[in-house]
């Protein structure tokens, strides 16, 4: 976190100085953007348009992609609303990269760019470099795994029953093993045998009918995908992956967790009772993470867990495992930011692959947003 303090002290003693000799004065939305525009360099992640090739040359992505992590910050919905507001707001306009109100490409243009950084993964490629970069010498504490919901305007997909019949060569499963065909999908990403790519290649990610309860215990249910990520001890997004929504959280507990394992070095893995499973809880031991997943009601003897409950109360006392347990919070206040101020709440494109990258701007935003705030505070 050294050169994390140091790039703030940047920021914040030799940019926005000179910014300001050169702009009007910078609000504190303008501020904020400046200062995840400088921390994530996304424009280092753009291949630009070299001189000398044949055929016409693209518009500048360099801009249009500050610009979409702009419309994130600004939690805009749409980017009809975000060219407008470029037009119109002349810092704004500079911070992203355009000089002139007739630079600033059209709305066609604005969307060809989304598709190919949709294409590309350009902003999942930014966040893991950013948390690569940010956890090279660092531990995490606790990584918090969770789940929300994301609406999105377009029709569900039909689910219809498709039988496939896979030609394996027949091998005997040991004892007390299932065979390949009864295998789940958990089971088969725990073999070991799967590559992390084709763990996620493997996920439904179309827009299809999901339910979930919310916290008074009642089924919501909604139409689009499902996000799935998981936090540190801050709130600082450290993976995510995209899914339909109808598809069990549990479901991308191990690719997240060996997407996660990518990136940085932890000791704890906190999930709901949602998450529990042996193989879920091994897989996370032979990460070398001690699991703490919450185990559901159902497998529970009640009457015990009240008398242990009761003892608990008595003496005052709760065992380490709960009280690390408390910390599960943080991934709830991360999904009501993102939501809240990052557009994951606007979800105007359609398609698996355009929704992730929608989301994954967001995410960008807010885990750099969130690792400002840890230093500058």
């Amino acid at each position: 976190m050294k050169s994390l303090a140091q790039h703030w002290e940047t920021i914040q003693g030799s940019l926005f100085p000179t910014l300001e000799e050169h702009l009007p004065p910078l609000t504190e939305k303008q501020q904020q953007l400046v200062s995840i525009l400088e921390f994530v360099r996304i424009e280092q992640f753009i291949q630009s348009y070299i001189p000398g090739f044949r055929g016409r040359p693209s518009v500048n992505r360099t801009a249009i992609a500050r610009a979409f992590v702009a419309k994130a910050v600004y939690n805009m919905p749409t980017t009809t609303i975000l060219i407008e507001r470029l037009h119109s707001d002349i810092s704004m306009r500079r911070i992203c990269g355009w000089e002139t109100r007739s630079a600033i490409p059209s709305e066609s243009v604005f969307s060809r760019a989304f598709a190919e950084f949709a294409e590309t993964g350009l902003a999942d490629r930014v966040h893991a470099s950013l948390i690569k970069q940010v956890y090279k010498d660092e531990i995490v504490g606790h990584a918090v795994t969770d789940a929300t919901s994301i609406e999105a305007r377009e029709k569900p997909v039909k689910k219809e029953k498709i039988v496939e019949i896979v030609k394996t060569k027949k091998v005997r499963a040991k004892k007390g093993e299932p065979t390949v065909k009864d295998m789940t999908r958990i089971e088969r990403q725990f073999r070991g045998d799967m590559s992390l790519k084709e763990m996620i290649e493997e996920l439904p990610k179309v827009c299809d009918a999901g339910a979930k309860k919310n916290s008074k215990g009642n089924l919501c249910w909604w139409v689009g995908y499902k996000l799935h990520f998981t936090t540190d001890d801050h709130g600082v997004p450290l993976a995510a992956i995209t899914s339909s929504a109808s598809l069990h959280d549990s479901q991308v507990a191990i690719p997240l967790a060996q997407l996660t394992a990518q990136r940085v070095i932890n000791f704890y893995d906190l999930m709901d009772g949602g998450y529990y499973s042996d193989r879920i809880i091994e897989h996370s031991k032979s990460l070398g993470h001690v699991p703490i997943i919450d185990q559901p009601v159902k497998g529970v003897d009640k009457e015990e867990k009240a008398l242990e409950n009761l003892a608990y109360a008595t003496l005052n006392w709760r065992p380490p495992h709960l009280v690390r347990y408390d910390s599960r919070t943080t991934v709830e206040r991360a999904f009501s930011r993102l939501k809240d101020e990052f557009g994951a709440t606007f979800v105007r494109v359609r398609g698996g692959l355009k929704v992730t990258a929608h989301l994954m701007f967001g995410v960008l935003a807010l885990a750099a947003d969130q690792l400002l705030k840890i230093v500058s505070s």
